[in-house]
């Protein structure tokens, strides 16, 4: 369907470092972010080095009126032509996704979305319908409420999600969501991709199967400018984004090759560190605060 693939901006939260233990301790590229001028501040520095036209914001971190704030320094910065979004992941209750939504209507207006701001299919749906009795009619994203084939039609049937976050990880493959993309096609809804932590291997999957989906017409998350070019595990090193888009190798497969030496290096490194599950609530508590649990709806 295309030659390139968009991706967006992909904005985080964080204290200052740059992850990493030990002797494996990486460079702060993007330094502390933690107010709305530093997101400006980070956002300008990603889109500088790999062009990005649209812009997403990983809410539920810091107080909805400060993440607002961000969301609206963002617009001023960049102005309209780049459409924005932002992911609480579940972190607000009703009330406040309704909150959210109604004073973010204009900035999340053409082409942006709210994603997962509050939990299950039944929430978001009463937030539509709130939404909706006022006139706004900014569309719902979701890569928590709707993970599987089944809840796409209940999704659309009860207008709780507009726009289907896709993953070729996550969804049983390529063809699967390619799969996906018909099915959102005929129930009328938008598609996109969500992202996790991914080098290029996972980056080509990406962009190979958004390149087979017709109505995959959102940029795709992407958490690749975050990671490193000394992790890289394929040939030539780190895939290259022009305008913000990854091009379609005239190559066969997924147009790349194996650095097997990298691949070497990224076993090594996994052997040394003690981590094998993701556990936010220790991390939380050992680098910022020691009381701190996950709870949801956080405000």
């Amino acid at each position: 369907m295309r030659d390139e693939v968009g991706f967006s901006a992909y904005l985080f939260y964080k204290h200052s470092g740059g992850g990493g233990v030990g002797a494996d301790a990486r460079p702060d590229e993007y330094g502390e972010i933690l107010d709305p001028a530093a997101c400006v501040r980070s956002c300008r520095q990603m889109i500088a080095r790999y062009g990005f036209r649209e812009i997403k914001l990983k809410g539920g971190v810091l107080d909805p009126e400060i993440e607002m704030e961000s969301i609206r320094a963002l617009r001023c910065e960049f102005g309209p032509s780049y459409p924005l979004r932002i992911d609480p992941n579940c972190a607000w209750s009703v009330e406040t996704s309704v909150k959210v939504g109604r004073e973010l209507k204009d900035e999340l207006a053409n082409g942006g979305y709210l994603e997962d701001p509050c939990a299950t299919l039944e929430g978001m749906a009463e937030v539509n319908r709130r939404l909706a009795a006022e006139d706004n009619h900014t569309p719902q994203a979701s890569n928590v409420a709707v993970t599987c084939f089944a809840d796409v039609p209940r999704a659309r049937e009860w207008n709780a999600v507009q726009i289907v976050l896709s993953d070729p990880h996550y969804w049983g493959g390529m063809r699967n969501v390619q799969q996906l993309s018909h099915l959102t096609s005929v129930l009328g809804m938008g598609l996109s991709m969500h992202s996790n932590s991914h080098l290029g291997i996972s980056l080509m999957a990406m962009t190979h199967v958004a390149a087979a989906c017709p109505n995959l017409t959102y940029a795709c998350d992407t958490h690749y400018p975050w990671q490193t070019e000394e992790d890289e595990v394929v040939v030539g090193g780190r895939i290259r984004f022009v305008n913000g888009c990854v091009r379609i190798p005239e190559k066969p497969g997924l147009g790349i090759e194996l650095d097997y030496d990298q691949v070497a290096r990224g076993r090594e490194r996994y052997n040394q560190i003690p981590f094998r599950k993701r556990d936010d609530e220790a991390e939380m508590r050992k680098h910022v605060d020691p009381s701190w649990r996950r709870v949801l709806p956080r405000w």
